[in-house]
């Protein structure tokens, strides 16, 4: 690897690159969220478009730092992080002339996404979040065959009671989209039924347990393997990356030996 690329690999590798670049994309994100200020942004138009506009151009220089930094151009492209910053800063960059309008100001909300890809830790979450989509499936299926069925049953059990809450299928689900939330359950939901049908409260109590502690947790305990899964293969991938780096500094270092040889 040149000498340039390992100096610019050491810079865009430091910490305090990483927590400078954290800082200007909170910045940014305040400076769009002052923005939602009529009174704020409609006199200060041209200010707050000359930082955007710096902004842009450094978020463009660290993008460009770090693609340097790499020691093939596939390597930097082979994270979907990395595909993510340039499209972010490029559309910024094809919509910068056009800065009183909406488009531009939604992609500078966008740039706050950024966060992710720079700060380790949360891209680690979301990729396990993306991990787990394959296995929510099952788990969506058994929720939706769950609602269905105490759906089905609450209808037909307190129709008359409370058509408000369970008048027709589709009310049911919603009432019981709301019970699996815990928004108000008890006092808006089971409580006039129970004073008129004592024995509801077997049906709430059972939908509760089952909808909620059972689904979620199978949902939490699946996201929090797939975290695991993350992590382990952050940690493979980075021992892999420093025996290949370790590999090729001891091939620099044969060949100035053999050069150094073969001149005496």
């Amino acid at each position: 690897m040149p000498e340039w690329k390992k100096r610019i690999g050491t810079i865009v590798d430091h910490r305090y690159f990483s927590r400078t670049i954290i800082i200007l994309i909170l910045f940014n994100a305040l400076v769009v969220g002052i923005e939602t200020y009529p009174h704020i942004y409609d006199d200060n138009k041209m200010i707050f478009f000359r930082i955007d506009l710096a902004l842009l151009w450094i978020f463009t220089i660290e993008i460009a730092l770090r693609l340097l930094a790499s020691s093939r151009l596939k390597d930097f492209f082979k994270s979907p992080w990395n595909w993510f910053d340039v499209l972010i800063v490029s559309l910024g960059h094809i919509f910068a002339g056009a800065h009183f309008i909406t488009v531009l100001r939604i992609l500078r909300v966008l740039r706050v996404f950024r966060a992710i890809s720079v700060i380790p830790s949360l891209r680690r979450l979301v990729d396990a979040l993306l991990m787990t989509i394959p296995a929510l499936g099952n788990i969506m299926l058994l929720m939706s065959i769950i609602f269905y069925i105490f759906a089905v049953t609450g209808t037909m059990l307190f129709r008359e009671v409370a058509p408000e809450f369970f008048g027709s299928l589709q009310l049911s689900l919603l009432t019981l989209f709301q019970v699996v939330t815990l928004e108000s359950w008890a006092s808006q939901v089971m409580r006039p039924i129970f004073e008129q049908l004592p024995w509801s409260w077997v049906y709430f109590v059972a939908f509760v347990l089952v909808g909620t502690f059972v689904i979620f947790n199978l949902f939490i305990g699946v996201i929090v393997n797939n975290v695991e899964k993350t992590e382990a293969v952050e940690e493979k991938e980075s021992t892999k990356k420093e025996i290949m780096e370790l590999r090729r500094d001891i091939s620099e270092l044969k060949s100035l030996i053999e050069q150094q040889y073969n001149r005496k």
